[in-house]
């Protein structure tokens, strides 16, 4: 209950759930009620110090284990100052643990300053979050590493891990922060692939090393478990189908499967793919089928999203093809990211479209799936 955003705030949760006690106290003792293990929660200070009191005493009756408070309101910021006597008086108040939070910057710049703020509240413990983005190394007792080493063994991490690259951008910005406009923060600023942030912190020959020993991996596995690499069947209804699900991480920035199988059939003029997707009530996941020359393709996983759905469907039919589909490392032919002419359209001259005529399907179709109504890819 802690966060102020709006993005939490707007549906009633975070820091809104603070005008609401009632609400708090239902949420927290269903909690407690229902499972055997420590539920705690976490606030944010109100305007009034009667208030904030009465409110930690509500919770604490509900059988929570610890309570962890931001010493600021809803409305105040990093920039306000957090309020350590209102933090050290509920510590005093409740009987149960009291974690402190909001001291970086003020309080927390270094390992001896966490014990100082949690002397200063009154506290149990702390809890540091900015100033370990900043510099995680903050937690060593023998003090601070250099931001350069820290956020080269960050990255070795990243990379090793296989972290989604826009993860790891966000993070090395927070530790950069007033650096960001240096020459190395604006490469950081414009890498778009794990390899180009490497590249950015003179990492690029341990990133293609650390790929190679990954892929070696992988290939070392996929070569003991065969049976784990499905091949394309088709069904009684004429749909080629395989298992298998889109992994952003495997393809380039801007590169999809779709767009390769687009680029395709233009190279083999045929007309360009048609998706129908589809939502299962049940739990709102999406499956897509994409017929490519009077084919039909689909994957049988079922996708959180509409856009995965249609990438998966994409996939089965390249590899059923025995196309590239754009993953990293995959020898693909160039794509033209810019929208081609029509072949029989003059490039210089003016863009004609033709007008839509009634009943002629113009988007790709995309329905729900009703209880009574037909499957419409029936077997996904």
């Amino acid at each position: 209950m802690g966060c102020p955003k709006e993005y939490s705030t707007k549906g009633g949760m975070g820091a809104a759930l603070l005008s609401d006690p009632d609400k708090i106290e239902k949420i927290l003792s269903t909690l407690v009620k229902g499972t055997h293990r420590p539920v705690t929660c976490k606030i944010r200070i109100l305007p009034s110090l009667e208030d904030t009191l009465n409110l930690v005493k509500r919770i604490e009756r509900t059988g929570i284990s610890a309570i962890a408070v931001h010493g600021r309101n809803r409305e105040e910021r990093p920039q306000h100052p957090v309020n350590c006597e209102v933090i050290r008086a509920i510590a005093e108040t409740l009987s149960i643990p009291v974690i402190a939070n909001g001291g970086s910057h003020d309080h927390i710049q270094q390992h001896l300053d966490i014990e100082d703020f949690r002397q200063a509240t009154a506290a149990s413990s702390v809890m540091v979050a900015r100033a370990a983005m900043w510099n995680p190394s903050i937690f060593l007792k023998d003090g601070l590493r250099p931001l350069e080493e820290v956020m080269q063994r960050y990255i070795r991490y990243a990379v090793q891990y296989d972290n989604h690259y826009t993860n790891t951008k966000y993070c090395l910005c927070q530790m950069l922060r007033e650096q960001l406009e240096s020459p190395q923060g604006r490469l950081l600023h414009a890498a778009q692939s794990s390899q180009e942030i490497c590249e950015a912190f003179g990492l690029g020959a341990f990133y293609e090393e650390t790929i190679r020993e990954l892929d070696a991996r992988r290939a070392d596995l996929l070569a003991r478990t065969p049976e784990a690499v499905e091949e394309p069947a088709e069904d009684t209804s004429g749909i080629i189908k395989m298992a298998v699900r889109f992994d952003r991480r495997a393809y380039p920035p801007q590169i999809t499967p779709k767009m390769c199988l687009l680029e395709w059939c233009r190279r083999e003029r045929l007309p360009q793919p048609v998706y129908e997707t589809v939502q299962r009530p049940i739990d709102r996941m999406f499956c897509s089928v994409v017929t490519v020359a009077e084919r039909k393709y689909q994957s049988t996983l079922w996708d959180k999203s509409k856009k995965l759905a249609e990438q998966t469907a994409a996939i089965v039919c390249l590899r059923s093809q025995g196309l590239p589909e754009g993953r990293l490392g995959e020898d693909s032919p160039s794509l033209n990211k810019r929208k081609r002419e029509a072949p029989d359209q003059d490039p210089g001259g003016p863009r004609i479209q033709e007008p839509a005529l009634p009943g002629k399907i113009c988007k790709k179709p995309f329905v729900t799936l009703g209880s009574s109504e037909d499957n419409l890819l029936e077997g996904c």
